[in-house]
């Protein structure tokens, strides 16, 4: 297997907010201005001012990700701190409403709002999309059809967004309640091919629903114009270290499916309902979800189930070298401070402060960053 086929890309969703008070900032155009002619198109505005995309370059390893993320954590850091701003990274502000947010300039942010209206309004919302590179297209859609099994214990591992609108919302993961108000949202139904994959997005074009395949918002998808496959169901991570984990088991597991593709084995194809039923589960207990294994007809704890993958991609690893990122997770599954749920959940038990939250978000985003930066907080 050559692990050079599989490279990382990853797209990174922040929060900007004002880092004395903790609060959204709507000042992204500002940033960008400062921006952009350092960091060129690896920073992006989002639908929401108070929202920043980064974007790496596309990795040939875990290691070099590693690097590439790092860079740009402690550049963009920087960037924003000449505003007096500050970056969130977690999949929902503590204590944000979303009609006090501002929409991004542009037609095409224009055009969602009129499309979606108050679904879009009220996105305040920040996810991690991690591309793994794929041997050949054609394997896109077999790929997929099998990885969707394992998209609720990709979310139970990111869960970072408890709270909605200044309250505890009794889930480990509120964004993702928020983004299935979007069309063609959620867990992907199963295609027969890449072929017949293409077919429907070529009847969607022809139709006038969509414009390109970028529309299509799935938990996961084969990416319209890059030849990667894209994992889009995790909220955006407490800590590099997280993303880094969370990226390296995508990696894996494409790897592996790709490995026993070539060598006509296939994993069980779940429906769709099956999926929904252990994600429901995922984003509103994470990692203490029970998980439902409908292949084997069993119940079992969610940290059970994660282990049991992480056993399933382990001769994979060291071809990939991303064993220490996977070793990171199998430690992660017995850590009593949890996801970044949980995390965040403990602080505000022991402050009963929003704002407190806030703020030690911002120190678990700059965690293991520059300390030079880390002197704001």
């Amino acid at each position: 297997m050559a692990a050079s086929c599989f490279t990382l890309g990853v797209e990174e969703e922040f929060q900007m907010v004002n880092k004395h008070t903790g609060q959204l900032a709507s000042r992204v155009h500002t940033v960008l201005e400062k921006g952009t002619p350092v960091l060129g198109d690896q920073i992006k505005e989002e639908f929401l001012q108070s929202m920043l995309e980064v974007i790496t370059d596309v990795c040939p390893n875990i290691a070099a990700l590693r690097t590439e993320l790092y860079r740009l954590r402690a550049k963009t850091a920087e960037l924003v701190d000449t505003e007096d701003l500050a970056l969130i990274s977690a999949g929902t502000h503590p204590s944000a409403y979303y009609w006090e947010q501002v929409r991004s300039q542009g037609t095409r942010y224009e055009q969602l709002e009129q499309e979606y209206q108050d679904v879009a309004r009220i996105m305040i919302v920040c996810g991690l999309h991690v591309h793994v590179g794929l041997e050949d297209y054609e394997m896109a859609i077999p790929l997929m059809n099998q990885l969707r099994t394992w998209l609720p214990h990709l979310l139970a591992i990111s869960a970072n967004s408890p709270f909605w609108l200044g309250r505890n919302s009794g889930l480990k993961s509120y964004r993702t309640i928020v983004a299935k108000g979007l069309a063609r949202s959620g867990v992907p139904d199963v295609f027969n091919s890449t072929g017949h994959f293409h077919e429907y997005i070529n009847s969607l074009i022809k139709a006038g629903c969509i414009d390109n395949g970028k529309r299509i918002w799935w938990d996961i998808r084969p990416h319209p114009f890059f030849y990667t496959l894209e994992f889009r169901v995790c909220d955006m991570p407490a800590t590099i270290e997280d993303e880094l984990a969370i990226a390296a088991l995508c990696q894996a597991l494409v790897a592996k499916l790709t490995w026993m593709y070539k060598r006509n084995v296939v994993t069980c194809t779940l429906p769709r309902h099956f999926i929904e039923e252990n994600k429901w589960r995922a984003m509103r207990y994470g990692l203490d979800a029970e998980c439902i294994d409908f292949v084997q007809n069993r119940r079992m704890s969610m940290r059970d189930a994660i282990a049991e993958l992480l056993d399933f991609v382990d001769d994979v690893l060291d071809d990939l070298n991303n064993r220490r990122e996977i070793n990171y997770l199998r430690a992660l599954l017995e850590d009593p401070r949890g996801t970044g749920a949980d995390r965040q959940l403990a602080v505000y038990e022991q402050s009963s402060s929003l704002q407190t939250v806030a703020h030690f978000l911002m120190q678990q985003t700059l965690e293991g960053v520059t300390p030079s930066i880390v002197r704001w907080y």
